[in-house]
């Protein structure tokens, strides 16, 4: 009990949760309306209650989970049509990160971010999709870091924090890694040439595939929670 209190301090053990509880639920394993209970997550994952709650908190936060007085938390229904809202906010700020980043990257930023992206083309090869989505990250971090405007990278950063589930699941589809470092070069060569629209409208164009992809995961969820209501409502009383 003592080594699980410890990880709880650090705060890895809910960063975990969060992420384990996210992948479950974006992929449709936990579907739309499906209740969570505390007490079954923390078997499942031999952790207290305690992180569990406070990452159904955060998934709460970023509008995976819905928790209701006296109902406890379920899984929140994600639209299409909402999903797609947050990712045409995210095209806008990536697009207005990456101009910015064409214009005021020092030549050592510029060269150290092509230098980076020239070697995932290796993850890309492995098929390493957890280094390549830790990759991803950090080279779209370092897009909001170089626009050199703090209130924009928090923008960013928080927006981008609350669809981490859905950009992270997209890497599950077929090819999706190769395109993902194709599209990135596309950002890489404008930023490189100075070309601050182009560095923009790349950015823009690839959030917007990304949204496309993750789409994916939304509506089969969504499908998931639908036909599993349906099931109940059709199933005959005293069964």
């Amino acid at each position: 009990m003592a080594r699980r209190r410890t990880l709880i301090r650090a705060g890895t053990t809910v960063e975990q949760m969060v992420r384990a509880v996210a992948d479950l639920i974006v992929t449709g394993e936990l579907r739309p309306g499906e209740k969570l209970d505390e007490v079954a997550l923390a078997e499942r994952y031999s952790v207290s209650r305690t992180p569990v709650r406070e990452a159904l908190g955060q998934l709460g936060a970023m509008g995976l989970v819905d928790r209701r007085p006296n109902r406890g938390a379920i899984v929140a229904i994600v639209g299409t049509e909402r999903l797609a809202s947050m990712f045409e906010g995210m095209a806008e700020l990536e697009g207005i990160c990456a101009r910015l980043s064409a214009e005021r990257m020092s030549p050592a930023d510029r060269w150290s971010l092509d230098r980076d992206h020239q070697d995932s083309a290796g993850l890309v090869r492995q098929a390493a999709e957890e280094d390549y989505e830790q990759f991803n990250t950090e080279f779209h971090s370092r897009l909001y870091a170089g626009a050199a405007n703090a209130h924009l990278q928090d923008l960013a950063v928080q927006t981008r924090s609350r669809l981490a589930p859905f950009r992270r699941a997209q890497f599950r589809l077929p090819g999706r890694l190769a395109k993902s470092w194709q599209e990135h070069d596309a950002i890489v060569t404008a930023i490189l040439r100075g070309d601050g629209a182009g560095a923009g409208a790349a950015a823009k164009s690839h959030v917007s595939i990304v949204s496309a992809a993750s789409a994916v995961f939304a509506a089969d969820a969504a499908a998931s929670g639908e036909d599993a209501a349906l099931a109940r409502y059709r199933m005959p009383s005293g069964l």
